[in-house]
């Protein structure tokens, strides 16, 4: 069965995630401010230099008037006046921006007037602009250098934050792992803050409480089941043995050790779910324990023990490992018989080094086994034939009981695969 996948590997940590996203923020922000500011300050400028522009134009005029001359940087029809000003045909003030970049004369504003009607000549005053405008680009510089260095200030702030909130969903993340791995007593516990994290974790927390209260009720009731058919199903077998032989005789006691076998797996998965059970371990071949397993099941299986980079050896010269033998027939026994029951012939067995490969060419392990892992009472499939679905289950119960790993798929052409790795 597959371990539960804590991380993947092509997966963006949600920490830069919300740390990229509070950058982008940042400078979307800085942006729009700068811009704002530019904006404003432009008009600010423009605005200032027209009303400066028609201050000396008005006083231009009334000192024209009065003695004909010109001052306050006034003059009449000059050669850069812009053209709209050039057509003026009334006698009030209009001002005009040029901008035009001659020599240290930047972008001005022009503010003229008619002095003597349609036919008179133009009154005009320039305003320079170019330092002001000077200033606002030293200001815009400013303004994305203190954005820039906010922005440098602000993402480990933003990273730290984010991997706050990152470390508190990995810790709720592992507890709904640990679960689905079938640690039922795995809780986040209490989390700092209160927010949608901590009612995650609060959710998770009540979803394990009630999981695990439904499944010790399952298997006590598993449990009382196995312990009370079992007397019957002993007294059941001994009448049989009272029976006349002959063909009803054969039928009932070959059903009654059906049911005797079905009471002892019950009585099995109820040990193995209680925690009871204790592995005794020995230094043992595994090649011979495989061997001899499959010899047990009286079915035709094909043993192959093979060496890491040998061609295969004896059963006797197969690496020795330290585990329970009486357990790992069980677990090869089951696999064995499982794969004659549901899958179909060859039915081959593999040993090499401390992995057991036991594999049919059946239709293969159902979607929802290879997905959630074995279930009790559970085969998966109509075209997995008949059986109670306890086989898999018991396996699977006694290699984590060897801290062995169990791992279910189905073969490239066919066939299902049980591969054991023992620790």
């Amino acid at each position: 069965m597959r371990p539960f996948p804590r991380t993947r590997p092509d997966r963006v940590s949600l920490r830069w995630k919300i740390a990229a996203l509070a950058a982008a923020t940042a400078c979307l922000v800085a942006a729009a401010v700068g811009a704002l500011v530019h904006v404003w300050t432009a008009r600010d400028i423009r605005g200032r230099a027209e009303a400066q522009a028609l201050n000396s134009l008005y006083a231009a005029m009334e000192v024209h008037r009065r003695t004909g001359t010109l001052t306050n940087g006034a003059d009449l029809d000059p050669a850069g006046l812009p053209a709209s000003l050039r057509r003026l045909t009334d006698t009030s003030r209009h001002t005009a921006y040029d901008g035009r970049v001659d020599g240290n004369l930047g972008p001005s504003v022009w503010a003229a007037v008619r002095t003597d009607g349609p036919g008179g000549r133009v009154l005009a005053v320039q305003v320079n602009m170019g330092p002001e405008l000077h200033d606002l680009q030293r200001l815009d510089v400013t303004m994305t250098v203190a954005s820039l260095a906010a922005l440098v200030a602000a993402t480990p702030v933003a990273v730290y934050g984010a991997g706050l909130l990152a470390r508190r969903l990995r810790r709720v993340s592992e507890t709904a792992g640990r679960i689905s791995a079938g640690d039922l007593d795995a809780r986040t516990g209490p989390t700092k803050g209160r927010d949608e994290v901590a009612d995650i974790a609060a959710t998770v927390d009540l979803m394990a409480d009630s999981l695990s209260r439904r499944l010790r009720t399952e298997r006590q009731f598993t449990a009382d089941v196995a312990h009370e058919l079992r007397t019957p199903v002993g007294g059941l077998l001994a009448a049989v043995d009272l029976l006349p032989p002959g063909e009803t005789e054969d039928l009932l006691r070959a059903r009654v050790r059906d049911l005797r076998g079905l009471v002892e797996d019950l009585l099995e998965i109820s040990r193995l779910d209680a925690g009871a059970e204790r592995p005794v371990r020995a230094h043992v071949p595994l090649g011979a324990v495989v061997a001899e397993a499959v010899a047990r099941t009286g079915l035709d299986t094909r043993v192959t023990v093979t060496g890491p980079g040998a061609a295969a050896r004896a059963v006797e010269t197969a690496q020795t490992v330290e585990t329970d033998p009486r357990r790992l027939e069980r677990i090869v026994g089951n696999l064995v018989i499982n794969a004659h029951r549901h899958g179909a012939a060859p039915v081959e067995v593999t040993v090499e080094g401390r992995t057991v490969v036991v594999r049919d060419h059946g239709p293969g392990f159902p979607r929802d086994i290879l997905l959630g892992g074995p279930r009790r009472f559970h085969t998966g499939a109509a075209e997995r034939g008949s059986g109670h679905g306890l086989g898999l289950t018991i396996a699977l119960g006694q290699a984590r009981l060897l801290d062995a790993e169990l791992r279910l798929d189905n073969a490239p052409d066919g066939g299902a695969v049980a591969t054991l790795r023992l620790p």
